[in-house]
């Protein structure tokens, strides 16, 4: 067995959903793998994150959302600071992008909040602004649910990510 996930399946209540909430700051999602210790590998841990992942509703996407910095910014004030080092590694492309392009990130995640009410969240892993500053204008298209929905697969992929990155620590 991983021995970072035979240390978190030993971990205190409270330590094991640190964890968890740094890999997705969903409480309910946090808990749900917390109760489901032991795991038994790292499959069953993603295979686990994704069951849990998809019993979440809508206040929960929207909790977890919450945890995210809008891109180009550095910290969400809901993060701690595992979640907090693990978005600026993600959106780390956004470091080298031209002021235009953060100018207009800017201007487009305040339409996108205004639109939709949350956070836009997009999987930031190997891609450039310019890329997520394109996707974010089509998204900007979107229904609310149509919307909500995109952003909770975004959330999905990003927590899967965080969980292999997690057990590889």
């Amino acid at each position: 067995m991983n021995e970072v996930l035979e240390r978190w399946n030993a971990a205190e209540v409270d330590d094991a959903m640190e964890v968890m909430l740094a890999c997705c700051g969903a409480r309910r999602w946090a808990a749900a793998m917390v109760d489901a210790r032991p795991l038994r590998s790292d499959v069953a841990l993603i295979t686990e994150g994704e069951r849990c992942w998809e019993m979440m509703k809508e206040p929960d996407w929207l909790e977890a959302f919450a945890c995210h910095p809008r891109i180009g910014e550095r910290k969400s004030a809901h993060a701690g600071a595992r979640s907090a080092e693990w978005s600026r590694q993600e959106q780390g492309s956004v470091a080298l992008a031209q002021e235009q392009t953060l100018a207009a990130l800017a201007a487009a995640n305040q339409s996108y909040e205004e639109n939709f009410g949350f956070t836009y969240l997009v999987c930031a892993t190997g891609k450039s602004a310019d890329e997520m500053l394109d996707i974010l204008n089509r998204r900007l298209a979107n229904s609310r649910e149509q919307e909500l929905r995109e952003a909770a697969e975004q959330q999905r992929q990003i927590l899967q990510i965080r969980l292999e990155k997690w057990l590889n620590s």
